[in-house]
């Protein structure tokens, strides 16, 4: 992590809350309409939503930063990305699915990394009008709210995760209650930063533009997130893919949701195939 705070983090923020909150609008303008989907990747939805999004996104954004490279899931990758210390990391709509569905749970999550670290993002959920915002040195919060993320209230603390990775957990003896299953992985995130879950995981294959909104809320907020091949994950690499990932604040379950996950997802190889796509 940088020993300093990078010089205008505020001012990044106030960027990206602002982007988000426009980029919202006209999703919520598509949200349950009869819009165009299709697949991409063959089993990833996308929707003009999506496309409209990352427009507005792209032009917005790189237009303040000219001088930060972009990576987004709904652009064409470069390679020009790996030029630059700081980068925008953007996914336009996460949680397709959810969306596609009209379920409420659908983010936008921004990211600036530099370096290969996350040191901004904003995860925001316009229909259920929550705005998760962190910077690196200055806290998360909700709504402007601080948020600080609680180790497990009970005996039995709140995991969403999936089915495989429950009979893991249920193997290791853990005692805990299934957690809701939101389609955004961000927005699964933010609520471990927030207290509403005490843990969520990521299967092998998240992409950078899935968790790096997230991982600075996180951070911020008081809570581990680990890929559990790797430990602290990475962005703006050649490959923007990660292992399994685990976020908790709770140190007493990282370990079992590690190893659970582990035997589950096992841990990419150089030269292996591609990971499986996260869901």
């Amino acid at each position: 992590m940088p020993t300093t705070v990078p010089q205008g983090i505020k001012d990044d923020i106030k960027l990206l809350k602002s982007a988000a909150v426009h980029a919202g609008i006209i999703a919520l303008g598509f949200f349950r309409t009869d819009m165009r989907t299709w697949t991409k990747n063959i089993t990833s939805p996308v929707s003009e939503a999506d496309i409209a999004v990352d427009n507005f996104l792209s032009g917005a954004l790189r237009a303040a930063r000219p001088d930060y490279g972009w990576l987004s899931e709904e652009t064409a990758d470069s390679p020009a990305r790996l030029e630059h210390r700081r980068i925008f990391i953007v996914d336009p709509i996460d949680g397709t699915r959810g969306y596609i569905r009209g379920e409420d749970s659908w983010t936008i999550s921004l990211a600036v990394v530099e370096d290969g670290v996350a040191v901004a993002g904003v995860v925001y959920a316009p229909a259920r009008d929550e705005m998760y915002v962190g910077g690196l040195g200055l806290g998360a919060t909700c709504n402007d709210v601080p948020l600080q993320a609680e180790h497990a209230r009970s005996e039995s603390p709140l995991i969403p995760a999936p089915a495989a990775v429950h009979h893991e957990l249920a193997a290791l003896g853990l005692s805990y209650t299934k957690g809701p299953a939101y389609p955004s992985l961000a927005y699964r995130l933010v609520q471990v930063a927030a207290g509403k879950l005490d843990a969520a995981v990521a299967r092998r294959g998240a992409q950078d533009w899935d968790i790096a909104g997230a991982d600075i809320i996180l951070s911020e907020a008081g809570a581990r997130f680990e890929d559990v091949c790797l430990g602290t994950p990475r962005y703006n690499g050649a490959d923007t893919r990660h292992a399994a990932l685990a976020a908790t604040a709770d140190i007493s379950l990282l370990s079992p949701l590690c190893d659970a996950l582990r035997v589950v997802y096992g841990c990419p190889q150089p030269d292996s195939d591609n990971p499986e796509p996260q869901a």
